[in-house]
């Protein structure tokens, strides 16, 4: 089965008997081999969700053909539900301003081929990032805020990211509040990083706000863009161990390397189909 199409099937639906037969009896009977399934039923929202990875076989129809099959099913069991092509690439759009640690890993682990997506264009209110964007061969739009009217850049900020076809932005420490009506309109497909101090230590220079008050862990968050400052769905996180021999600066440099880490992640389980809405949380199928 290994050369035939992958694809990735999404489920979300009323928790009920006879989901998980009737899903798998569907692909059987047009030929399809399940190559993995992760299924999950929430006892407090009573809502299940799956999400089967299966190949092709020789009687397997086309695609389009198998959605159109499919819906029979979905309305039985009024599934909100998605067929991808988990051969394709997603397209993704990066957002920075100037602290580059995020975006420096991830255009690692893109051009390395560790981190499977494709980044047709990064978008700065900054230059600082040029070069390095730009030596991987990939555009750099600099597009400047004024703080009179942040309207106008935010609007030539999505209409890059329309023309570039994203599936999914990501928001690699960039340094501005999105408005209500941008954040709706990425809803589900913008992810942000940062620090796992928040609502504790806002503001400037969190990590030696930290520092002051003697935190023994610190973190950082991945989670989806909403109207509500940093409040998203949450993706993944991570943590490590701090004590008093460490100093602002050691704790700055900690926990950049915890945000590369738990920023990839996210990305990397967004584009694979396995992060799917609870409400305001999420199930993550790792």
């Amino acid at each position: 089965m290994a050369d035939k199409p992958a694809w990735v099937l999404t489920i979300t639906c009323p928790d009920t008997v006879g989901i998980v037969a009737a899903v798998s009896g569907f692909l059987s009977t047009h030929d399809c081999f399940i190559t993995e399934a992760a299924q999950f039923g929430d006892p407090l929202s009573s809502r299940f969700f799956m999400r089967i990875v299966f190949g092709a076989g020789a009687m397997t129809p086309p695609m389009a053909e198998l959605e159109k099959l499919f819906t029979g099913v979905a309305a039985q069991f009024q599934m909100i539900w998605k067929l991808h092509d988990g051969r394709q690439k997603a397209r993704v759009v990066i957002l920075v301003s100037k602290f580059g640690h995020c975006l420096n890993d991830l255009l690692h682990r893109y051009h390395t081929g560790s981190l499977p997506i494709e980044i047709p264009a990064v978008i700065s209110n900054h230059q600082e990032m040029r070069s390095i964007v730009e030596w991987h061969g990939i555009p750099y739009h600099y597009l400047a805020v004024d703080k009179h009217d942040k309207l106008t850049q935010e609007n030539r900020v999505m209409e890059v990211i329309e023309r570039a076809d994203a599936d999914l932005v990501v928001l690699a420490r960039y340094m501005q509040i999105l408005s209500t009506d941008m954040c709706v309109r990425l809803q589900g497909k913008a992810i942000n990083i940062h620090h796992s101090f928040l609502p504790s230590f806002k503001g400037a220079k969190p990590y030696h706000q930290a520092h002051s008050r003697g935190v023994k862990i610190i973190g950082a968050t991945a989670h989806y863009v909403t109207p509500d400052l940093d409040e998203g769905p949450i993706i993944e996180q991570g943590v490590e161990r701090v004590d008093h021999t460490h100093t602002p600066d050691d704790l700055v440099a900690i926990g950049r390397d915890i945000e590369n880490v738990v920023l990839a992640r996210a990305v990397r389980w967004h584009t694979e189909h396995r992060v799917l809405l609870n409400g305001s949380k999420t199930v993550v199928f790792r």
